[in-house]
């Protein structure tokens, strides 16, 4: 049965795309398609709607456009292990149009979807139809994440205490065995206290077990209840018919009892590793004193809208982002930075919510609300980087996925296979509950997503912001690291140090004619200018026909003239002499130089200095002896930029680099087999820093830095990149010793067990811990410390 479906498509420019799309589309067999370029949606017609659409996302693909996406976050309920995670994605995955990644670690779905042909609803049914829990991931229901969870461990902790309690004869007896060889309490007395263990304190793994069966798979819960099951019920069959055989109930009450306490603290574990992301949210207050028509009133910050103005006092949290209109006050910022100094706020300073005020009152206007906030922007970073997968994780993805029925099939094998070879029935039967019990995929799963949760959120406490999993772990495979100068490497604030005119030409008319050229650019170079030439009263005389040329300088007419400012080359390209040998001097010096020109002839000459950022040097060598090649980049002259390299001890770099060309650079060095890593400011170097293998923003609160950077530094310090390598080399560290642990434990437990080495209440020790072992070992992260900038040493 045919069905049509309608779906967005980006990248149309004309009437003449949507006509080329559509005969794109209906070459594809069993397609009919309408492509409409007002709405940029086409419309299908398929006969097979399950099988085709792919082929037609790929076809729309090739033709040169992209099927646009949708992002949902999802938060999950019921995975109780890695293959339950592995199985979810593949269901959602099955889905047209879906790509999926579900993190075990923060119970939540990343879904890229296509509207039209999917929805938050149908993606929420399909969780539901594979035995979990889905509803809309969002920043209010993020803040009631915490009492959930911990009304969560109360509820688990209670049903372990019970279990507890009611095992406790078991393990008594199990001691006495050891010594007196002989049984404590009589088999109808086990069997009264292991029933309610094995189907009242057990019965959420039961019930995990029959939604994972129901679903066509097997996970954790479905090996647990089989182990369990069978030496309960062995045990029952032994009692009911007087065999002479031994009964294993304190075998499945404490293969239970200790699994729960392995679940116990494995949730305790995993709720720390949440606490990065939580500390960021319980920095915004509640609470705005906004100004109306009655005064100044309490209102809930979610009421703040763009405009209003509010009152901070001292003490408080700023509530949103905004500009100062009155008042001065020391500012902590270090929630945003990492840097603890407090930034003295004044008139038309900018504050960002959940900073706090320090000793003054401040009149603030609201520029930014919501989701639009500087933090809010920071916890949707975090929470992204904290849900996506490295690289590393799919190895222990693909073992996940076929682990349980593995090990079913090594049980069951195990269980044949003895008591052929040895004869012994019991002994079989033990071995194989051995088998099912010591198996463990949560350790697997575990193993990656905690290690960058807790790197993650420790970034976000010192003001480093990884985008996703790949760049935290990409940035500590860096063997090229490209590095801006100006703004970078220097203090990105340059001054007029030089203002020297040509013969027949005084210093007022020199700035004059300069300030007019460069009242209406941002380049830091003309911000310079104009900034002197107010500081000596300066007027700009009248211009027109402004031209710009990226990289160079700019041009306009004034009167019948035809005036120029900019580079020394920009000059040379329009054949004007200049006097060389003093530009030659003052790039000698580390000096910009700009020069001005008036009908061919040079009006004069402006020099402008960048100081080199104090901790540069420090960076750079700690950065060398990490292994890590320095390249600089700059748009300055060859002599300025040798001064500056030779200052900071960097051998290798490249001047009169245009923006347009800086991503050209990067390349052509991930050409030559390196990993690359850009560090610019985020704005002029974007197209460098998208590039780069990982792209570092320094000093970033921009839109752009967080759009396009991998890396984004909140502070002015250079000290935060060799931290941002510091803590993804820690945390790949503690990832490849989570992964050998659970690969370790599962090569080393699964031969033991089944080679009947290894008791069924051992086997179930073992497995509760090792989850536990790999969660706890990830925390042991929190030890790692941004390096002591003074010194310039890292741990």
């Amino acid at each position: 049965m045919s069905e049509n479906i309608s779906f967005p498509v980006d990248g149309m420019t004309c009437a003449s795309c949507a006509a080329r799309l559509e005969k794109v589309l209906n070459r594809q067999p069993g397609v009919q398609a309408t492509v409409n370029f007002a709405t940029e949606q086409a419309q299908v017609q398929l006969d097979n709607p399950a099988e085709d659409l792919e082929h037609v996302f790929a076809a729309v693909r090739q033709a040169g456009f992209q099927v646009e996406q949708s992002a949902l976050d999802l938060d999950i309920s019921g995975m109780t292990c890695a293959s339950c995670a592995t199985r979810l994605e593949k269901v959602l995955n099955r889905q047209p149009g879906v790509q999926a990644a579900v993190n075990l670690a923060t119970e939540q779905a990343h879904i890229l979807y296509v509207p039209g042909v999917s929805d938050p609803q149908s993606l929420i049914a399909q969780v539901e139809k594979a035995g979990f829990g889905g509803q809309v991931h969002s920043a209010e229901m993020m803040q009631d994440q915490s009492t959930k969870r911990r009304q969560h461990w109360l509820a688990e902790r209670n049903s372990f205490l019970l279990t507890l309690v009611l095992s406790l004869p078991f393990f008594i007896e199990m001691v006495w065995m050891f010594f007196e060889h002989r049984d404590f309490m009589p088999a109808w007395v086990q069997l009264l206290l292991a029933t309610p263990v094995q189907f009242y304190c057990a019965r959420h793994m039961y019930q995990g077990a029959w939604k994972s069966l129901r679903s066509g798979s097997a996970n954790m819960d479905v090996l647990v209840v089989m182990g369990t099951g069978i030496a309960y019920f062995f045990s029952v069959v032994v009692m009911v018919t007087g065999a002479h055989q031994p009964v294993y109930f304190e075998a499945s009450v404490a293969i239970i009892t200790l699994i729960s306490l392995g679940k116990l603290l494995e949730t305790r574990a995993k709720n720390k590793t949440t606490s990065g992301i939580e500390s960021l949210l319980k920095l915004q207050p509640q609470t705005a004193h906004v100004e109306t028509a009655d005064g100044v009133t309490d209102q809930p910050v979610a009421s703040v809208k763009k405009g209003d103005v509010f009152v901070v006092r001292p003490g408080e949290s700023v509530p949103v982002d905004g500009l100062v209109l009155e008042g001065q006050s020391d500012v902590n910022e270090a929630m945003l930075t990492g840097e603890s100094v407090p930034v003295f706020k004044q008139p038309d300073s900018q504050v960002f919510g959940g900073t706090m005020n320090a000793n003054g009152a401040l009149r603030v206007r609201a520029t930014g609300v919501g989701n639009e906030t500087v933090l809010s922007q920071i916890v949707k970073m975090v929470e992204q980087a904290q849900g996506s997968k490295a690289h590393v994780q799919r190895l222990a993805d693909k073992v996940a996925g076929v682990f349980v029925p593995v090990v079913i099939g090594l049980a069951c094998l195990t269980f044949f296979a003895g008591w052929a070879i040895t004869g012994h029935f019991t002994w079989s039967v033990v071995s194989a509950v051995s088998v099912l019990v010591i198996a463990c995929p949560c350790s697997l799963g575990l193993a990656t997503p905690t290690a960058i949760m807790v790197g993650t959120g420790l970034g976000a406490r010192a003001g480093i912001l990884f985008r996703n999993a790949d760049a935290l772990e990409l940035s500590q495979k860096l063997t090229t690291l490209v590095v801006d100068k100006t703004g970078t490497l220097t203090e990105g604030k340059p001054v007029v140090s030089d203002v020297l005119p040509a013969g027949g030409y005084e210093t007022e008319s020199l700035l004059a004619v300069a300030c007019a050229l460069e009242q209406n650019s941002e380049h830091p170079l003309a911000r310079a200018v104009m900034t002197y030439g107010q500081q000596v009263q300066s007027k700009p005389v009248e211009m027109t026909g402004f031209e710009a040329v990226p990289g160079m300088g700019v041009q306009a007419v004034s009167g019948s003239d035809k005036i120029s400012l900019g580079a020394p080359r920009f000059m040379s390209q329009q054949a004007i002499a200049c006097d060389d040998a003093l530009i030659e001097q003052l790039e000698q010096e580390g000096k910009t130089v700009i020069v001005v020109a008036r009908s061919g002839a040079v009006m004069g000459y402006i020099a402008l200095s960048d100081r080199v950022r104090a901790e540069a040097r420090a960076v750079v060598q700690t950065l060398r002896k990490a292994g890590i090649k320095i390249v600089m980049l700059t748009g300055d002259n060859q002599r300025a930029a040798a001064a500056v390299a030779s200052a900071l001890g960097i051998e290798s770099y490249e001047a009169g680099v245009l923006p347009a060309d800086k991503a050209r650079h990067v390349e052509q060095y991930r050409g030559e087999g390196q990993v690359v890593g850009m560090v610019g400011d985020g704005v002029n170097d974007a197209p460098a820093l998208a590039a780069a293998d990982v792209g570092f923003a320094i000093g970033a609160g921009s839109g752009i830095a967080l759009e396009t950077a991998d890396v984004v530094l909140m502070n002015s310090d250079l000290n935060s990149v060799p931290d941002a390598i510091s803590l993804s080399r820690a945390t790949l560290r503690k990832i490849r010793q989570n992964l050998f642990f659970a690969f370790f434990y599962n090569i080393l437990g699964l031969p033991l067990a089944a080679f009947g080495l290894l008791n069924p209440v051992l086997a179930g020790a073992a497995m509760a811990m090792s989850s536990v072992s790999v969660v706890s070992n990830s925390l042991l992260l929190n030890r790692w410390r941004p390096r002591p900038h003074s010194s310039g040493q890292g741990e």
